[in-house]
């Protein structure tokens, strides 16, 4: 697609005045109490709307397992930081990549982690893939679509991205939705291309009795794998390798593997249903009209989760053959293969709050199925063949190709999402059958609000326990290059921690501590690992924002400590600082132009493993100590967003030892332009 054609085509069909505002969940739906802090898109003070632009007021929500609450969400139309997502490395503010954009990562920051989930092999791409976490529904009166497109580089290290959403509704209860997101990026360094496809359709039916909320979502995200470079000098000191010429090409540096890429795959399918029981309240408008309102009492949930996911990993290359340490099935080339589905139905029912006699506040309770299934490459090694010392090089125990597990979980939920004074929520979940026997989960969260300095500061208290079984592929696996036949027992957690959210002076603070035994994590041979042991993190996150006039500097300082850095490495301290100008240029066009700096402190870096797409800690490489800059402007006009952006603006400035990973380079300066258009339909 031709860079060019698309802005115009994009602004020639963005007519019209209005946008779709950032509003909340109509206020009778529960709210739940965020956890995490900002995504830092968003200004202190927000740009709003007039209502006269505004046909009808639009709201968007997302849903939360197992019973399918909503949770108010915002419609994506702001411009402020629109340039930092098309960034590899700002993904989060500290954040370990193999460089390109689109490709595998992992975030530095432990409280921003997710669990380990069933099908590893996601976890790399948990940023570029669809998830439930994610799904947003849309109610906008009129039909939205939001159609964005970006571009960075030239012929050889082209990147560009196509998202497209769209939303309409049926009626004022039913809303129909479609999401498409193409993402093809060449990178920066050889054999590092990506190359992703995600589609889905989603749809939603909220009525006085019946309600409904499902969406399909589908991936297929392609990753070729380079091993990363073969001497960091040619990052560091290329003259050292070039006989004193102090530059080279990023393609012409050479690579630890030419013939590797991953694929994965998947989809999902949710359902998610719900019956209410109530009664009918009447109210008098006025002597000649009265409302009927249906007052829903009690909730009978029905949800269906399916899921699927297919790993392929493939090295045609011979001379690749010395990059790995291992090669168990096949001398000359890799062709690994992993699959998994699950099936899930969760049925419950919920005594609403403050409308059943029995309980003041929301009291659910629930029974959850869960069928696993998974199939591997087959283990064709003959393992009664000794070596000569008698021996076996292989690891002891022959996998299963395929398996399958049943699981059975009850539960309960205990709300109050009602009250501008307290509100709490709290989900526990026990496991009956299967693997799970025994497993515990329990979340709580607690707000509280208070008028201060003319505004609403609220502070949040929450907790999480896990005591939960080993994933199957952590205990079982094979492959070309990695075997294992583990038996791993369960890993607990207890995490407790507090934010603070003061609007009036934009400060934000969220500090915390996890205690994790028997952690599972893979070790510096690239296997899996389960610590003996404990081992406790220690975090701490600031959000804090200044205004004067014009100009606005927004810094987030996190500092985290780990007392086993061998089991958990983590940076000490991240900081994201920028500083901008934020204008109107002949009162239509909205400009953000500034600078960010991202960067964290030198630590033992996590490093990345191709084959298992998995991320092992290694104790001889230090990453970090380098600030990566951006110089950008963001800008908006009528119903169009747009920015350029020179990312890694100080490249050669600061020292070049500019890594993400050991052996990954992060990308070189370079130009980036995109933009987004709300169309009107």
């Amino acid at each position: 697609m031709n860079i060019k054609t698309s802005i115009l085509f994009f602004m020639t069909l963005a007519t019209g005045s209005g946008v779709y505002a950032q509003t909340p969940l109509r206020p009778d739906a529960p709210a739940h109490i965020p956890t995490h802090a900002p995504s830092g898109d968003v200004l202190p003070e927000q740009e709003t709307t007039p209502a006269e632009e505004v046909t009808a007021e639009p709201y968007a929500w997302k849903i939360l397992p197992p019973l399918g609450l909503r949770e108010p969400s915002t419609i994506d139309t702001l411009y402020v930081n629109y340039a930092q997502r098309f960034v590899p490395s700002l993904v989060t503010d500290a954040y370990g990549t193999t460089g390109n954009f689109g490709a595998p990562g992992r975030t530095l920051l432990y409280f921003e982690r997710e669990p380990m989930s069933d099908f590893f092999f996601t976890d790399a791409l948990r940023y570029w893939k669809p998830s439930l976490a994610g799904m947003k529904f849309y109610n906008t009166r009129i039909p939205m679509t939001l159609l964005s497109y970006n571009n960075a580089g030239g012929k050889e290290n082209a990147q560009d991205r196509l998202h497209g959403i769209f939303s309409g509704n049926v009626d004022a209860h039913g809303q129909v939705g479609a999401m498409i997101d193409y993402l093809y990026s060449k990178g920066c360094y050889d054999y590092q291309a990506t190359k992703h496809l995600n589609w889905g359709f989603s749809g939603s039916y909220i009525g006085d009795r019946y309600e409904f909320q499902g969406f399909f979502n589908h991936w297929n995200m392609l990753n070729m794998e380079n091993g990363g470079i073969t001497d960091d000098l040619y990052i560091t000191d290329p003259a050292q390798l070039q006989g004193g010429q102090a530059s080279i090409q990023p393609k012409a540096i050479p690579t630890n593997l030419t013939g590797a890429f991953n694929r994965v795959s998947g989809a999902q399918l949710y359902l998610n249903n719900t019956y209410n029981v109530g009664f009918w309240k009447e109210e008098e408008v006025d002597d000649t009209t009265t409302v009927r309102t249906y007052v829903p009492v009690t909730r009978f949930v029905w949800t269906l989760d399916y899921q699927k996911g297919r790993h392929t990993f493939r090295d045609t290359q011979a001379s690749d053959t010395e990059f790995w340490k291992n090669t168990y099935l096949y001398p000359d080339e890799s062709n690994d293969r992993t699959n998994y589905w699950s099936l899930s139905n969760t049925l419950g029912v919920q005594l609403i709050e403050e409308f059943n006699k029995f309980a003041k506040f929301g009291l659910s309770a629930f029974v959850t199925h869960q069928i696993r299934n998974y199939k591997q490459t087959t283990d064709t090694i003959d393992r009664v063949v000794p070596l000569p010392d008698g021996l076996s090089p292989y690891p002891v125990g022959k996998v299963p190709g395929s398996h399958s597990e049943n699981l059975l979980w009850v539960g309960g939920q205990l709300t109050k999402q009602r009250g501008s004074i307290l509100t709490y929520d709290a989900t526990a979940r026990f496991g009956l059958i299967g693997p799970a026997v025994g497993d515990l989960e329990i979340d709580g969260r607690v707000n509280t609000r208070f008028p201060l300095f003319g505004d609403s500061v609220s502070i949040t208290g929450y907790g999480r326990f896990r005591n939960v079984a080993a994933p199957y592929l952590m205990n079982h696996y094979v492959s070309n290059h990695f075997i294992w036949d583990n038996d791993f027992g369960k890993t607990r957690s207890l995490r407790l921690g507090g934010i603070l959210n003061i609007p009036h002076t934009r400060t934000y603070i969220n500090a915390g501590v996890e205690n994790v035994q028997n952690l599972i994590y893979f070790g510096p041979d690239c296997l899996p690992v389960q610590a003996g042991g404990s081992v406790q993190v220690v975090s701490a996150s600031l959000h804090q924002d200044f205004k004067f006039g014009p100009l606005v500097w927004q810094n987030r300082v996190t500092l985290q400590t780990s007392s086993d850095e061998t089991v958990i490495p983590l940076p000490k301290l991240a900081v994201y600082s920028n500083l901008s100008l934020n204008f109107k240029v002949a009162g239509v066009l909205h400009v953000q132009l500034g600078v960010d700096c991202d960067y964290y402190t030198k630590y033992k870096s996590i490093d990345y493993q191709p084959a298992t797409m998995t991320f092992y800690n290694q104790r001889t490489i230090d990453v970090g100590g380098y600030p990566l800059m951006n110089a950008f402007a963001n800008m908006k006009l009528s119903k169009v967003r747009f920015y350029v952006m020179m990312s890694h603006v100080n490249q050669g400035m600061m020292g070049d030892n500019y890594f993400s990973l050991p052996h990954y380079p992060i990308n070189p300066r370079r130009f980036q332009m995109g933009l987004s258009v709300d169309f009107p339909n």
